[in-house]
């Protein structure tokens, strides 16, 4: 937990780096359960049932905003310990007789008290806050220039630290035992929950602290919702299924995807789809070079869609970056012009979805991006993935 301490430490450091380059006084950076990054980049922790935001001076010790009912728990687990419960950020009607509950204009005092006068905030996901959150913070904060700085923050996530790294290739570890249990479940007449219920129990019972989204098990033709969650549809001989999880290590994401035949054996034209998606996974591996742009990784795989008469099934992109989410930004798209750089954790997610045969298919695996080349983030998944059949 000291090398955790130190991490989170350097993170506020940063940030208050950034408010002092742009002039600010404050950052607000927001979050919930849904919207979870940005403020566990910060803490190493999100409330439940409540949002949330943590504050964090250009000079000073950073606060987090949220509600009573998780302010017993962010004392105990979170790295910012200090706490302000306002009522924007609790559960609406909900009555907290014994907690101190403040609004904006009483913590913008306290603040123009303790750190001078505030005349600039830094707001971090105004973009996925509630209006009325919104709102109160501009009322509350009177008189104050409000400037959206969350482009710049999240910048400060692309780049992994050796931590950070150590932290999703154990995450990719769970996934690998995820893809066995989960691989084993499949057979005609198995619900997919099951098959689902699998692949959480081998994560959970290693230590999974959570997950980057909810598991993802579709047969038949439920595989073209592109990220259906696990139905009580049961499996039936013929068909592809196509999995998916992401397991979570101290809030840090891996991932595997693949597509399977129910029956343990795909037939002469599913081993023709498959064929696909592993050449044009080998060609965006090629892609991943430091320096290339998004566009630059994306054009070579597109065209080989097209010219295999796929391209009208594509509704992803073939590569994104994992960490606190196990998509997040940048995302290396057809009009993506960031940059690919050492120290970045990737995926490469290959997939096509609506097919009049295949229906919707996908295999997904990580890298790290490293001065030497790339990495794999689980050896076991890409050697799986690639196997020839």
């Amino acid at each position: 937990m000291q090398m955790a301490r130190k991490e989170f430490e350097n993170r506020i450091r940063r940030t208050q780096g950034l408010l002092d380059e742009k002039g600010i006084d404050i950052a607000l950076v927001y979050y919930d359960e849904f919207n979870i990054g940005n403020g566990w980049y910060l803490t190493g922790w999100c409330p439940q049932f409540e949002s949330g935001a943590v504050l964090v001076p250009r000079v000073g010790s950073p606060i987090i905003l949220g509600g009573p009912e998780s302010e017993p728990f962010a004392k105990l687990d979170s790295a910012i310990t200090e706490t302000r419960n306002l009522p924007v950020f609790m559960v609406p009607n909900e009555e907290y007789p014994n907690a101190t509950i403040i609004d904006f204009p009483k913590l913008f005092a306290e603040l123009n008290s303790t750190l001078g006068k505030v005349k600039r905030v830094g707001l971090v996901g105004g973009g996925r806050m509630p209006a009325d959150c919104y709102r109160q913070i501009v009322e509350g904060f009177s008189g104050v220039e409000i400037v959206d700085i969350t482009e710049d923050f999240v910048k400060l996530r692309y780049i992994k630290s050796s931590w950070e790294i150590r932290q999703i290739r154990e995450a990719f570890k769970l996934a690998d035992f995820c893809y066995n249990a989960m691989k084993k479940k499949i057979r005609s007449g198995i619900s997919e929950i099951e098959v689902a219920a699998s692949g959480e129990y081998a994560a959970r019972s290693r230590g999974a602290s959570g997950f980057g989204f909810s598991a993802i098990v579709g047969s038949g033709k439920r595989s073209n919702a592109v990220v259906p969650t696990a139905s009580s549809k049961k499996m039936k001989s013929g068909e592809l299924v196509m999995i998916g999880i992401s397991p979570k290590v101290c809030g840090y994401a891996g991932v595997m995807g693949d597509t399977l035949p129910v029956t343990g054996e795909y037939t002469r034209k599913q081993k023709e789809c498959m064929k696909y998606l592993k050449e044009a996974f080998n060609l965006t591996k090629e892609q991943l070079i430091s320096g290339k742009t998004g566009r630059e990784i994306d054009t070579p795989v597109r065209r080989y869609f097209e010219r295999q008469g796929l391209s009208k099934y594509l509704v992803c992109p073939f590569v994104h970056t994992i960490g606190l989410h196990e998509a997040e930004s940048p995302f290396f798209g057809p009009h993506s012009d960031d940059v690919l750089t050492t120290g970045m954790t990737v995926c490469i997610d290959v997939s096509f979805f609506g097919h009049p045969e295949f229906n919707g298919t996908r295999i997904e695996t990580g890298y790290e991006i490293t001065e030497k080349g790339l990495k794999p983030l689980s050896p076991y998944i890409e050697k799986e993935i690639l196997r020839w059949i």
